[in-house]
Protein backbone atom coordinates (compact mmCIF):
# COMPACT_ATOMS: atom_id res chain seq x y z
CA UNK A 1 0.00 0.00 0.00
CA UNK A 2 3.22 2.58 0.98
CA UNK A 3 4.84 1.74 -2.66
CA UNK A 4 1.59 2.38 -4.29
CA UNK A 5 0.68 5.49 -2.70
CA UNK A 6 4.84 6.61 -2.92
CA UNK A 7 4.14 5.39 -6.69
CA UNK A 8 1.39 7.76 -7.35
CA UNK A 9 2.89 10.47 -5.34
CA UNK A 10 5.84 10.18 -7.50
CA UNK A 11 3.97 10.54 -10.68
CA UNK A 12 1.81 13.51 -9.74
CA UNK A 13 5.24 15.01 -8.96
CA UNK A 14 6.73 14.76 -12.49
CA UNK A 15 3.35 15.41 -13.95
CA UNK A 16 3.14 18.23 -11.90
CA UNK A 17 6.58 19.47 -13.14
CA UNK A 18 5.89 18.94 -16.67
CA UNK A 19 2.49 20.89 -16.82
CA UNK A 20 4.54 23.24 -14.91
CA UNK A 21 7.24 23.31 -17.57
CA UNK A 22 4.78 23.61 -20.53
CA UNK A 23 2.92 26.55 -18.72
CA UNK A 24 6.14 28.83 -19.16
CA UNK A 25 7.38 27.49 -22.35
CA UNK A 26 4.34 27.63 -24.85
CA UNK A 27 3.04 30.61 -24.60
CA UNK A 28 7.24 31.95 -24.82
CA UNK A 29 7.48 30.04 -27.46
CA UNK A 30 4.39 30.94 -29.27
CA UNK A 31 4.68 34.70 -28.35
CA UNK A 32 8.39 35.77 -29.09
CA UNK A 33 9.44 38.42 -31.12
CA UNK A 34 10.19 37.97 -34.79
CA UNK A 35 8.05 34.90 -35.07
CA UNK A 36 5.12 34.70 -37.15
CA UNK A 37 2.10 33.29 -34.86
CA UNK A 38 -0.60 32.18 -36.63
CA UNK A 39 -4.08 32.75 -35.17
CA UNK A 40 -4.84 29.38 -33.72
CA UNK A 41 -1.54 28.82 -32.10
CA UNK A 42 -1.40 32.40 -30.73
CA UNK A 43 -5.54 31.85 -29.41
CA UNK A 44 -3.75 28.81 -27.68
CA UNK A 45 -0.85 30.72 -26.12
CA UNK A 46 -3.35 33.52 -25.24
CA UNK A 47 -5.87 30.84 -23.67
CA UNK A 48 -2.88 29.25 -21.57
CA UNK A 49 -1.83 32.59 -20.42
CA UNK A 50 -5.15 33.48 -19.25
CA UNK A 51 -5.10 30.47 -16.91
CA UNK A 52 -1.34 30.31 -16.10
CA UNK A 53 -1.11 31.13 -12.73
CA UNK A 54 -3.96 29.49 -11.56
CA UNK A 55 -2.68 26.34 -13.38
CA UNK A 56 0.58 26.80 -11.51
CA UNK A 57 -0.12 27.29 -8.47
CA UNK A 58 -2.40 24.38 -8.56
CA UNK A 59 0.85 22.44 -9.49
CA UNK A 60 2.82 23.38 -7.16
CA UNK A 61 -0.17 22.88 -4.44
CA UNK A 62 -0.19 18.89 -6.13
CA UNK A 63 3.69 18.84 -6.05
CA UNK A 64 4.16 20.27 -2.47
CA UNK A 65 1.56 17.66 -1.36
CA UNK A 66 3.54 14.69 -3.02
CA UNK A 67 6.29 15.82 -1.83
CA UNK A 68 5.24 15.72 1.76
CA UNK A 69 4.34 12.24 1.70
CA UNK A 70 7.20 11.27 0.04
CA UNK A 71 9.77 12.62 2.59
CA UNK A 72 7.91 10.97 5.38
CA UNK A 73 7.46 7.63 3.79
CA UNK A 74 9.82 7.28 0.88
CA UNK A 75 12.35 4.40 1.28
CA UNK A 76 15.27 5.45 -0.67
CA UNK A 77 16.90 8.73 -0.47
CA UNK A 78 17.27 8.97 -4.19
CA UNK A 79 13.57 9.40 -4.03
CA UNK A 80 13.64 11.66 -1.61
CA UNK A 81 16.21 14.25 -3.36
CA UNK A 82 14.19 13.46 -6.67
CA UNK A 83 10.59 14.55 -5.25
CA UNK A 84 12.79 17.57 -3.46
CA UNK A 85 14.33 18.64 -7.21
CA UNK A 86 11.21 17.97 -9.01
CA UNK A 87 8.83 19.84 -6.46
CA UNK A 88 11.55 22.88 -6.22
CA UNK A 89 11.69 22.85 -9.81
CA UNK A 90 7.48 22.86 -9.84
CA UNK A 91 7.68 26.12 -7.38
CA UNK A 92 10.05 27.79 -9.76
CA UNK A 93 8.07 27.62 -12.55
CA UNK A 94 5.04 29.30 -10.35
CA UNK A 95 7.15 31.95 -9.23
CA UNK A 96 8.54 32.21 -13.07
CA UNK A 97 4.57 32.63 -14.25
CA UNK A 98 4.54 35.96 -12.08
CA UNK A 99 6.60 37.71 -14.76
CA UNK A 100 6.64 38.35 -18.53
CA UNK A 101 10.15 38.12 -19.34
CA UNK A 102 8.90 40.40 -22.79
CA UNK A 103 7.45 43.28 -20.56
CA UNK A 104 10.97 43.38 -19.17
CA UNK A 105 13.11 43.13 -22.28
CA UNK A 106 11.34 45.51 -24.22
CA UNK A 107 10.38 48.17 -21.73
CA UNK A 108 9.10 51.47 -23.17
CA UNK A 109 11.23 54.13 -24.18
CA UNK A 110 11.14 56.78 -21.73
CA UNK A 111 10.71 60.47 -22.99
CA UNK A 112 11.45 60.82 -26.28
CA UNK A 113 13.55 63.78 -27.36
CA UNK A 114 13.41 65.16 -30.87
CA UNK A 115 15.48 67.21 -33.08
CA UNK A 116 14.39 69.56 -36.47
CA UNK A 117 14.94 67.61 -39.69
CA UNK A 118 18.15 69.40 -40.21
CA UNK A 119 19.44 68.54 -37.51
CA UNK A 120 18.29 65.18 -37.66
CA UNK A 121 21.46 62.45 -38.67
CA UNK A 122 19.13 59.83 -40.50
CA UNK A 123 20.19 58.08 -43.35
CA UNK A 124 18.28 59.12 -46.13
CA UNK A 125 16.22 55.22 -46.63
CA UNK A 126 15.93 55.44 -42.49
CA UNK A 127 12.37 54.17 -42.06
CA UNK A 128 9.80 56.38 -39.79
CA UNK A 129 6.85 55.92 -37.82
CA UNK A 130 5.52 59.66 -38.70
CA UNK A 131 2.82 61.12 -36.76
CA UNK A 132 0.98 64.65 -37.05
CA UNK A 133 -1.54 65.97 -34.74
CA UNK A 134 -2.41 69.56 -34.83
CA UNK A 135 0.49 71.20 -36.45
CA UNK A 136 2.69 69.01 -34.68
CA UNK A 137 4.86 66.70 -36.32
CA UNK A 138 6.74 63.57 -34.98
CA UNK A 139 9.00 60.70 -36.26
CA UNK A 140 9.98 57.63 -34.47
CA UNK A 141 13.00 55.51 -36.32
CA UNK A 142 12.14 52.16 -36.68
CA UNK A 143 16.02 51.18 -35.52
CA UNK A 144 15.48 53.00 -32.12
CA UNK A 145 11.86 51.61 -31.61
CA UNK A 146 12.70 48.16 -32.49
CA UNK A 147 14.63 47.19 -29.35
CA UNK A 148 11.98 49.18 -26.81
CA UNK A 149 8.68 48.87 -29.29
CA UNK A 150 6.59 51.61 -27.58
CA UNK A 151 7.06 54.84 -27.14
CA UNK A 152 4.67 56.81 -24.75
CA UNK A 153 4.60 60.51 -26.51
CA UNK A 154 2.25 63.76 -26.34
CA UNK A 155 1.91 65.33 -29.96
CA UNK A 156 -0.26 68.04 -30.44
CA UNK A 157 -1.59 67.82 -27.10
CA UNK A 158 -3.12 64.47 -27.69
CA UNK A 159 -1.23 61.04 -25.51
CA UNK A 160 -0.16 58.36 -27.88
CA UNK A 161 1.78 55.28 -28.49
CA UNK A 162 4.01 54.99 -31.42
CA UNK A 163 4.59 50.85 -31.05
CA UNK A 164 6.38 48.52 -33.83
Amino acid sequence: MAIRRNRVCLIALIISLAVALFLIAYPNYVIRPQRHQASQELQAALLVLRYQRLAELLCAAIALGALGILLRSAPGRRARVSAIVAAVGTVLCAGLSRFNVYEIMFHPAGAPSFQSISETRLDAKEMVLAVSLNNDSRAYPVRTIAYHHIVNDVAGGIPLVATY
